[in-house]
């Protein structure tokens, strides 16, 4: 009993110097970027995690289970957010579509579907109509989708949130935004799997749990 008790410690203890050592070699302007002017943050407290991503980035279609199960498992004090990105003109019907989902309470119905749709298929959803006719096959009732996506308020939350990625100078997707003050993406961290060990870094920093 004492050597198991004995060896699952030294194992423990492999694993926490292993973490220190990989937390180590995390370098900022290396694996990830500190902006010079952070953006703000829609949480009040906690650390903010925000996922940019573009529903037909195949980075981001394969990044999507990974960073699905880290927030998952993330503790309470981290909100995880997602913001769709607008980089050209042809994304932005999909980031519409993401906050009239959002607005309309069916977001959980379609999110994987237009990730299959657009990343897997390459489907062209282009036009809100299109999209409102993807969204039916989904249970979501297209007038009103298509209201919704031409609403006022779905355009405020939109221009908000490619003002926040204009800020944070994010240029491709996936990328990770922690409290508003870093970016990290798998250029920068070496992989996907990377990327989520760096924001780890990244949250323990800013809880001031390491240097």
């Amino acid at each position: 009993m004492f050597r198991s008790f004995r060896t699952a410690f030294l194992l423990l203890l492999a694993l926490s110097v292993s973490g220190l050592a990989n937390a180590a070699e995390w370098k900022e302007g290396t694996h990830y970027n500190r902006l010079d002017n952070p953006v703000r943050t829609d949480s009040d407290s906690g650390v903010e995690v925000a996922e940019v991503f573009w529903y037909g980035c195949p980075h981001c279609y394969n990044f999507k289970p990974l960073v699905e199960e880290w927030a998952a498992n993330a503790p309470d004090y981290v909100n995880y957010v997602k913001i769709p990105a607008a980089l050209g003109r042809n994304w932005e019907p999909h980031a519409y579509a993401f906050y009239a989902l959002e607005a309309m309470g069916e977001l959980d119905k379609v999110h994987d579907a237009l990730f299959d749709a657009l990343a897997g298929e390459r489907r062209p959803l282009n036009t809100p109509e299109a999209l409102a006719d993807f969204v039916a096959g989904y249970g979501v009732d297209p007038d009103e989708f298509v209201s919704t996506y031409k609403s006022f308020g779905v355009n405020a939350r939109m221009q908000k949130a490619q003002s926040k990625i204009r800020g944070a100078r994010i240029t491709g997707t996936p990328t990770m935004l922690v409290n508003g003050k870093y970016t990290v993406s798998a250029s920068m961290a070496g992989s996907h799997e990377a990327v989520l060990d760096v924001v780890d870094y990244l949250v323990a920093k800013e809880r001031g749990e390491v240097e």
